[in-house]
């Protein structure tokens, strides 16, 4: 396990954005529902405060920070969720002028999961308006042309960068959502063209092609996802969060339960291993509470996300219980790919966060650096 990639996802909606300026006015972050977020019962802990207040991601000495502390707490990478429509970017100051300018950046690699889909104005949702359903901002397919204007900047750009995450010497590469990706090429054989040409792209740019990950649960239990892995060449398949492979709506709202969602997910583990024919990359969630996401002098009722039942008991003992499961499946099933990640560096309006909170403080990444810091691979500069 000396080779362990440990990866956070990045949720980078804490800076300002030309969208968000125009749909919520000049200089909007999600830090707006942070602060307005309140309690929905007796004994639930909102609003959350941050350790560090509330920050500008986009700010390279602030991005050190969070670099210095990912690194010595024992993450190797940020898996960026990276947001591309049609348009062009959204949501991308955060690694263009925040991570990429850092001091510190060698520190750690960092890598895209391209997070392409639909974006509703759930921010916050209310319970007159149905947002998610009727209120989309962006449409999540992209053309091909809109592929290929994409690919361009990613090879260009980012994995030119010498502490890109590579895979068996290959650029990683996720995509979030298989299933708006193929409808934006109105099948699958458009879909898989694209993808060769991005991998050939790769390849004569000298990175020796790619490694293509997917995001499997959001695709649909009843589509042929073994089948469409293999015929768009897919390498390896991850989890985002624990909501994947977990029915939260079988819970009691609006009461969730960690341990539930935990000993669920852990069981998973070896059969999504097998079932895909791929390398399967795990996941270890921080906790789930959407709840910002809803107005917060609405009533917090039962309606789907982002109103889900909220995962009680995410203590930091039981993050911890939960990465020395994750050892445990290393050591007894020996993955073939070296890696895992975690849900979310940042991701403060889910509750997934390993920043430090007023209450709990660095207590989860102290937990991290004793289950899996001897085992941190230090980070070089790619040959």
């Amino acid at each position: 396990m000396n080779n362990l990639e440990i990866a956070a996802y990045y949720f980078p909606q804490w800076h300002a954005d030309p969208r968000n300026n125009k749909w919520h006015g000049h200089g909007w972050t999600e830090w707006e529902l942070v602060k307005a977020a309140g309690p929905r019962y007796p004994g639930h802990r909102q609003p959350v405060e941050p350790a560090w207040g509330c920050f500008d991601e986009s700010d390279p000495e602030w991005s050190a920070r969070e670099i210095d502390l990912a690194a010595r707490s024992g993450l190797t990478a940020f898996i960026y969720d990276y947001y591309w429509y049609e348009d062009g970017p959204f949501l991308n100051r955060a690694l263009d002028e925040g991570f990429l300018h850092a001091s510190n950046r060698q520190q750690m690699k960092f890598a895209l999961m391209w997070a392409n889909h639909d974006w509703h104005n759930w921010f916050p949702i209310r319970l007159s308006d149905n947002a998610w359903r009727d209120a989309m901002l962006i449409d999540g397919k992209v053309t091909a042309a809109g592929f290929a204007r994409f690919t361009e900047k990613v090879i260009g750009e980012y994995f030119s960068q010498s502490n890109y995450l590579r895979v068996e010497g290959k650029p990683y590469f996720s995509i979030y959502n298989l299933g708006t990706f193929i409808n934006g090429f109105e099948g699958l054989e458009g879909a898989v063209k694209a993808l060769d040409g991005f991998r050939q792209a790769a390849d004569e740019s000298g990175y020796g092609g790619l490694h293509l990950n997917a995001v499997v649960g959001r695709f649909g239990k009843s589509s042929p996802i073994g089948e469409i892995i293999e015929r768009l060449g897919i390498d390896s398949v991850a989890s985002y969060n624990w909501i994947d492979h977990y029915p939260i709506h079988a819970d009691t709202f609006p009461r969730g339960s960690y341990e539930k969602a935990m000993k669920a997910n852990i069981a998973a583990w070896p059969g999504l291993a097998k079932e895909h024919g791929v390398p399967y990359i795990a996941n270890v969630t921080t906790g789930w509470d959407s709840s910002p996401r809803c107005c917060p002098t609405d009533r917090y009722e039962n309606r789907g996300y982002p109103w889900l039942p909220i995962l009680e008991g995410n203590t930091p003992q039981a993050f911890a219980e939960a990465l020395q499961a994750m050892k445990d499946y290393f050591a007894k099933e020996k993955p073939r790919l070296p890696m895992f990640t975690i849900n979310a560096w940042n991701e403060w309006t889910e509750g997934a966060y390993l920043l430090p909170d007023k209450f709990d403080g660095t207590s989860r990444l102290e937990g991290l650096k004793r289950v899996f810091g001897s085992t941190r691979l230090a980070v070089t500069e790619n040959a």
